[in-house]
């Protein structure tokens, strides 16, 4: 049988050549195109930027880290209205939080503020020394040069006259970049904005509970009291976030547009400068009535030093009173501020971001914690609470009917110097949840002064949310 001729493959191609260029070209095209296109790291999440405003991804297994056994560390000072604190965090190569020694952070404090030391810089900058040595003390020598040390100061600095705070936190920059033996750079000493504040507490928050990664409506929002200034942050729907008002030039905008853990938010944030705890009070005490003030225990007559400025303090003949201390505070928080120009405003003619899912599970944090625990309403030493805003106004009413000496035996736990004002405070935070934040009295919020992650405790304050932002950089 005669066997056919095969056919070169060569001629194969030739008579095929139509065919091969229609499918080729195209293939080619694609490539070339993948090949343009910007690679996002596999297994990346994003994170939030320094300025609190921009998002980028971070490796998932970053090299430098790699070489130090996966793990790195963070120094953050929070520099405070009441004191400077230090956290120090440990993180894997996937951003978890890793323990140093039984906890999960260092978490040291100092009670005097840096803005205490307004005339003398240096001694400012000195009152760290304690701090800065408790956290030398835990991160491994041969890390210490790549840990970066960062140095927030809110609210207490923020008000001070003149070029005071430039030149308190100039004199840290030079104390830490001769003391310190960690990575430093001068623009990470510096005074955090409020929204950046309000937006690393609310990272810090939703990261501790597990929700970053979720859609907005599982998340939490966050209310933080400080001293100087109070943070509310809630993620909000971005139909929402579109009709947020335009804030004037050299304002804070309303909406942070963050991505985290592969999920787009839009975080309602403001700060509310002169409405943390400390700063409250001088804003109360201007609303006296020209014979004491009712907010103030019967038999204190002092003068209250906040911000450079004295006010007087003493208390009307009668005492306190618990309802003339509400109008008082409703006074000063300017509830029924005729500047509102929004569809709904929290007070001061201050968008109150529309409300929503977001909202829906608030937590509270930082003074709130503090003065439940010591008005004896809750449990200090659980680090969580559920309450209603109604608990501290009935705590409100017990505190405003005793008199100072009274009061010594009533609240072991509050420090000499606050005890004139805990029916003040108490009336305040009352007064800011039901009447500046719109809550219904009988809401359930929950306080809290640290979270479970794993089988620990962490603080649940901002330094961790800007932990989370430098690590990620490194």
């Amino acid at each position: 049988m005669k066997r056919s001729r095969q056919e070169p493959f060569t001629d194969k191609i030739y008579r095929f050549r139509g065919i091969i260029l229609v499918i080729s070209i195209p293939l080619l095209l694609i490539s070339f195109v993948l090949f343009l296109m910007p690679r996002v790291p596999d297994g990346g999440d994003a994170v939030l930027s320094a300025d609190g405003d921009l998002i980028g991804h971070r490796k998932a297994v970053p090299d430098r880290r790699a070489s130090h056994g996966s793990k790195s560390y963070a120094v953050i000072f929070d520099a405070g209205s009441s004191g400077s604190r230090v956290h120090v965090y440990c993180f894997d190569e996937n951003l978890d939080l890793l323990p140093i020694g039984k906890e999960l952070e260092l978490f040291k404090q100092v009670k005097k503020s840096l803005s205490s030391f307004a005339s003398d810089p240096q001694e400012a900058a000195n009152s760290l020394s304690s701090l800065l040595g408790e956290a030398e003390n835990v991160v491994p020598p041969a890390l210490r040069h790549q840990t970066p040390v960062k140095v927030g100061a809110t609210a207490g600095l923020r008000q001070l006259e003149g070029n005071t705070a430039d030149r308190i936190l100039q004199a840290v920059r030079d104390f830490l970049d001769e003391k310190s033996s960690f990575k430093f750079k001068s623009d990470w000493v510096t005074v955090l904005d409020g929204t950046q504040e309000g937006a690393f507490q609310w990272v810090t928050i939703n990261y501790l509970l597990g929700k970053l990664g979720k859609k907005y409506s599982n998340t939490v929002g966050v209310v933080d009291l400080g001293g100087g200034s109070v943070q509310m942050a809630y993620a909000i729907s971005e139909k929402d976030a579109a009709k947020a008002p335009k804030t004037a030039d050299g304002e804070d905008s309303y909406v942070k547009e963050l991505f985290l853990k592969g999920t787009r938010y839009y975080l309602y944030v403001h700060s509310y400068l002169h409405y943390g705890l400390l700063a409250a009070r001088a804003e109360i005490l201007k609303e006296g009535e020209g014979h004491g003030n009712p907010c103030i225990l019967s038999g204190y007559h002092e003068a209250y030093n906040y911000g450079g400025s004295k006010y007087d303090a003493s208390a009307m003949d009668s005492g306190a009173d618990f309802i003339k201390c509400r109008r008082a505070a409703v006074k000063a928080l300017k509830v029924n501020d005729s500047t509102c120009t929004h569809m709904k405003c929290t007070f001061g003619g201050v968008w109150n971001g529309g409300g929503g899912d977001g909202q829906k599970s608030l937590f509270v944090a930082s003074f709130f914690f503090d003065r439940a625990a010591e008005a004896g309403f809750i449990d200090p030493k659980e680090p969580v609470a559920k309450v209603k805003p109604s608990d501290f106004k009935d705590a409100a009413k017990r505190a405003c009917e005793s008199s100072l000496k009274d009061a010594k035996g009533t609240y072991p736990n509050v420090e000499p110097g606050n005890l004139p004002y805990i029916c003040m405070d108490l009336v305040y935070q009352y007064t800011l949840l039901i009447d500046g934040f719109g809550l219904d009295p009988w809401q359930e919020i929950t306080l809290v002064k640290k979270l479970k992650y794993g089988n620990s405790l962490v603080e649940a304050a901002w330094p961790l949310g800007s932990a989370i932002e430098v690590a990620s950089s490194l």
